[in-house]
C-alpha cells in the first residue's frame, strides 16, 4: 500500500524517508494541524518543547485514530518548533523518533519557525496518512436470528 523510498545517491536520513509513494485509489487523510491544547483548550508543557511535542503526538493518534488511520500509517508530516537553535529541534524530533512514526519511516520536515497559532505554542504537526481498508473478517461476525 505504502512504499518508502530512500534514494541510493542521496545522503542516508536518519529515520525518515526521501520519499513515500502511495497506490492511486488508496483513502489518504490529510490532517490539519496537531497542536499541544488538551480536550479542554488549555496548552500543555508552557515552555517545554519535549513536553509540548509529546501532547502535539498524543492528539495526532488522536486524529489518526478518528479517521481508522494509526501512526504506522502515517507517510508524510511536517514538524514546526518555534526555536532556530538546532539542539531544541533536536530534542522536538526525538520525541517525533519515538513516538512510532519513524517505523515507516514516513517522509519528513523539520522546521524552526518564528511563531505558530496559540499563544505559547512552540511545536505544531501535519500529517497525512493511509487509511487502511478495514479488515472484512472483523467486520463480519455470527449471523443473528
Amino acid at each position: 500500500m505504502v512504499q518508502r523510498v530512500t534514494v541510493p545517491s542521496l545522503f542516508t536520513p536518519p529515520v525518515y524517508a526521501h520519499a513515500s509513494v502511495v497506490e492511486a485509489g488508496t483513502k489518504l487523510a490529510f490532517l490539519a494541524g496537531s497542536v499541544p491544547l488538551d480536550a479542554d483548550g488549555k496548552l500543555v508543557g508552557p515552555g517545554d518543547h519535549v513536553r509540548q511535542a509529546e501532547q502535539v503526538l498524543a492528539n495526532l493518534e488522536e486524529q489518526l485514530r478518528a479517521v481508522g488511520s494509526d501512526m504506522a500509517h502515517v507517510v508524510s508530516t511536517d514538524v514546526y518548533v518555534v526555536s532556530g537553535q538546532t539542539a531544541v529541534l533536536s530534542a522536538v524530533w526525538n520525541v517525533v523518533e519515538a513516538s512510532g512514526l519513524s517505523i515507516g519511516p514516513h517522509s519528513s520536515t523539520l522546521l524552526g519557525v518564528v511563531c505558530l497559532g496559540y499563544t505559547g505554542q512552540l511545536v505544531e504537526i501535519t500529517a497525512t496518512a493511509v487509511v487502511p481498508d478495514a479488515d472484512p473478517s472483523a467486520a463480519s461476525g455470527p449471523e443473528h436470528a
